[in-house]
C-alpha cells in the first residue's frame, strides 16, 4: 500500500472535487494507494471534507509543527497540491522537511500570474500539470529540455458522478446561464458588452456563484439600458438543479484568468449545456469548436453564437449531446485515479531526496510572494511599486485571496514590504 501524503492549503473548490473524487475512487478500485489529506486552513465549507471522510479517507485540519513533519516521515510520497498560497509557503520553507518524494499537482496555469516557480518543477520528481495548456507557459518552455518525462498532465476532475445525462427536450427555447466566481480575475471584465450584443428578445442570464461584483454588473447593465438582464442566483449547494434549467452556458473568462481543468465549464457539459466560451489557452483545450460548443473571439461572435443556437435548437441538442460525451470520457475520475497511480509507481522506484524549499522561495515572506510573480520589478524595494508610463495591472492583482499581495499582507502582517505594496496598489484601483 504506498502512503500518499496530500499537503493542500484547503480543500475547497476544484482542489477539492478533484481529491475527494479521487480518494471515492480509490475505495472501489483497490488502487493500492492510500491517501491521507492535511489542510493547512480550516475549511470553510465542509462539503469535500464530508465526502472524503465517508470514502474512508483521512483528513486532518492543521496538524501543527510535529504532526506535519511525522507525517512527513512516514509518507512514501508526498503530493503538493499547488498554487501559490501563502500558508502553504510558509511551511514548506519553515518545516524541518524531512527527505521526502515529491509529486507536485499544479492547480494553476502558470502561463499568467502567479507563475509556477521553476525551482519547484525542478525540484519534484514528478511535476504535473492540470491542463496541457500550461505547456504554453514560458517558465515550463525553459525547462523543457531539462525535465522531459518529468512533466506530464493529469486532469483534476472529480467526476461526474450524480450529474444527470443530457434529457431530450425538442424546441424548447435558449436558457443561458454562467457558473462559476464572479471576480473579474475570473469573469471576463466586459462581460455585460457581450451579453448586451445579443439582440433578442427577453435575453437573460442566470450568474450561478458568489455576489461578488453583482452591483458593479447591475450598474453596468442599468447603463446599457438592459436593466435586470442578469439574474443572480448566489453560491448554489444543489448546483444540478441549477444547471438543469439552462441549456446554454455563457463562459467567458478573462483572458488572464488562472484556471486549467474548469470543473463548472465540464459539470455544465457533462449534463449536456453548450458552452460559449472565449479562445483562451485553458477552454481550448477543453471545447472543441462546432462539436462540443462554440469559440468565439468578440461580442458580435458571442451574438451570433447565441442567435444561432437560439435559431437551431436541434442542433443545439446534439452539440450539448456531444459536449457530454466528450467530458465524461476524457475527464473522468477513472482517468484521473489511473494517471495518479501510473506516476505514484515511477515515484516510488526513486529515491527520497531533500528539498530545501527556502532556496525556491526566499527566506521571507515578501520573498515568497515575489517567487509567483513574473514581473518582480513592479515591487520595489522600498515598498513602492514600479509601473512603466501606460502600463495597469491586470484584475489578478487586486483579489483579496488567490495569492495576491493582499492575501500575502494578511497572512503575515507584520511584514513591512507587504503591508506597503498592498497599500501602494490600493492606490491604483
Amino acid at each position: 500500500m504506498i502512503k500518499v501524503l496530500h499537503i493542500t492549503a484547503h480543500v475547497g473548490g476544484g482542489v477539492g472535487k478533484a481529491l475527494s473524487g479521487l480518494v471515492a475512487r480509490a475505495s472501489v478500485s483497490g488502487s493500492g494507494a492510500r491517501h491521507l489529506i492535511v489542510c493547512l486552513e480550516e475549511p470553510e465549507k465542509g462539503q469535500f471534507v464530508d465526502r472524503i471522510r465517508e470514502c474512508g479517507g483521512e483528513v486532518i485540519v492543521r496538524p501543527g509543527k510535529d504532526g506535519t513533519e511525522k507525517l512527513l516521515r512516514d509518507s512514501d510520497i508526498v503530493q503538493l497540491e499547488w498554487w501559490n498560497h501563502p500558508e502553504t509557503i510558509k511551511q514548506l520553507c519553515t518545516l524541518a522537511i524531512p527527505p521526502i518524494r515529491l509529486l507536485t499537482w499544479s492547480h494553476v496555469s502558470g502561463i499568467h500570474n502567479p507563475i509556477i516557480p521553476q525551482g519547484l518543477m525542478s525540484a519534484s520528481h514528478r511535476f504535473l500539470f492540470t491542463s496541457p495548456c500550461s505547456f504554453e507557459s514560458k517558465e515550463v518552455i525553459g525547462l523543457m529540455p531539462e525535465l522531459g518525462d518529468r512533466l506530464d498532465v493529469v486532469f483534476s476532475s472529480g467526476g461526474f458522478s450524480g450529474l444527470p445525462e443530457p434529457v431530450e427536450k425538442p424546441n424548447k427555447e435558449i436558457s443561458a446561464g454562467y457558473i462559476g466566481s464572479l471576480n473579474f480575475a475570473k469573469l471576463h471584465p466586459d462581460y455585460v458588452d457581450y451579453l448586451t450584443a445579443v439582440d433578442i428578445p427577453g435575453f437573460r442570464v442566470k450568474m450561478i456563484g458568489d455576489a461578488a461584483n453583482q452591483d458593479i454588473l447591475n450598474q453596468q447593465c442599468d447603463s446599457l439600458g438592459r436593466t435586470g438582464m442578469l439574474d443572480f442566483r448566489g453560491y448554489a449547494t444543489d448546483i444540478v438543479s441549477e444547471l438543469a434549467s439552462i441549456n446554454v452556458l455563457a463562459y467567458l473568462l478573462n483572458p488572464e484568468h488562472y484556471g486549467t481543468t474548469e470543473n463548472a465549464l465540464l459539470e455544465a457539459m457533462a449534463m449536456g449545456i453548450v458552452p460559449v466560451v472565449l479562445g483562451n489557452p485553458a477552454e481550448r483545450r477543453i471545447v472543441d469548436d462546432r462539436k462540443t460548443g462554440l469559440i468565439v473571439r468578440s461580442p458580435d461572435e458571442f451574438a451570433e453564437a447565441i442567435k444561432w443556437l437560439s435559431e437551431n435548437p436541434a442542433d443545439r441538442q446534439k452539440m450539448g449531446r456531444q459536449a457530454s460525451e466528450s467530458v465524461r470520457e476524457r475527464f473522468s475520475a477513472e482517468k484521473m485515479e489511473a494517471a495518479l497511480n501510473g506516476h505514484y509507481q515511477s515515484v516510488m522506484s526513486m529515491e527520497k531526496r531533500k528539498i530545501v524549499f527556502s532556496e525556491i522561495f526566499g527566506a521571507d515572506p515578501a520573498e515568497w510572494f515575489l517567487s509567483c510573480q513574473r514581473d518582480k520589478t513592479i515591487f520595489a524595494e522600498d515598498g513602492s511599486i514600479n509601473l512603466d508610463k501606460g502600463k495597469r495591472l491586470g484584475y489578478g492583482m487586486f483579489e483579496k485571496s488567490k495569492g495576491t499581495v493582499f492575501h500575502f499582507s494578511g497572512h503575515f502582517p507584520d511584514n513591512l514590504k507587504l503591508r506597503l505594496w498592498a497599500k501602494n496598489i490600493q492606490l491604483l484601483r
